[in-house]
């Protein structure tokens, strides 16, 4: 338990110096904005000079790189330099932390595709997931999901092309009147998800995009 506590306070230091462009980027420009976020323009040796795992993250306002400080089972805690927080399960966000219209929590009734592997999801797949919101206190708001296979796309990463599967999940809060369609593009071989759009609630939407994506413990 102290080398975990350990490595998150020394994770945390190397954020908090500012040493790293990457992560003074990360600082300066995780903040909301009037016009929309600024350009993060990153590079593949600042990127490596952080010895964590890494995402950046858009929301409308503002953008960010977050590391990978601390994993319990497969729970991640990602944090940036502002200490914005988000955990992640299996690539899907359950939980937000000090980007305004948090999202609190997040329970699958049964089990989740995520955990599956969106690779392995048959077309059409239905499941469904309980929500609490921050903005009004809201607990155990169901959200059904169907996934739908897109076939193969290439992204480029830090001028690194991927081929990926596309995998869209149409998802509907009926307690909110909100509807939306999440997108996640994965690793075809083990369902690792590179980059996705995720809207988390009617407020916060956000789009991960893995910078060291051949690093599997990003995970």
């Amino acid at each position: 338990m102290n080398s975990v506590k350990t490595g998150i306070y020394v994770c945390l230091a190397w954020l908090l110096c500012g040493c790293n462009p990457l992560m003074q980027a990360s600082l300066d420009t995780f903040k909301a904005a009037v016009v929309g976020p600024a350009p993060l323009v990153l590079s593949q040796a600042q990127v490596d000079a952080v010895p964590f795992p890494q995402i950046k993250v858009t929301t409308v306002s503002s953008e960010g790189v977050m590391a990978l400080i601390r994993q319990r089972d497969d729970l991640q805690f990602w944090v940036a330099s502002g200490k914005q927080v988000l955990l992640m399960r299996d690539g899907l966000v359950v939980r937000t932390v000090g980007l305004g219209t948090d999202l609190d929590g997040t329970r699958w009734q049964g089990q989740s595709p995520f955990q599956q592997g969106l690779h392995r999801v048959p077309d059409g797949y239905r499941s469904s997931r309980q929500i609490d919101l921050v903005d009004g206190y809201r607990v155990g708001i169901t959200v059904t999901s169907r996934l739908t296979r897109e076939g193969m796309e290439t992204l480029e990463i830090l001028d690194k092309p991927y081929t990926l599967l596309r995998v869209d999940e149409d998802i509907e809060a009926e307690a909110l009147g909100f509807r939306a369609r999440n997108r996640y593009w994965v690793d075809p071989t083990d369902g690792f998800i590179v980059q996705s759009e995720q809207h988390l609630s009617p407020r916060l939407t956000l789009k991960i995009t893995q910078l060291q994506p051949a690093r599997k413990e990003a995970r």
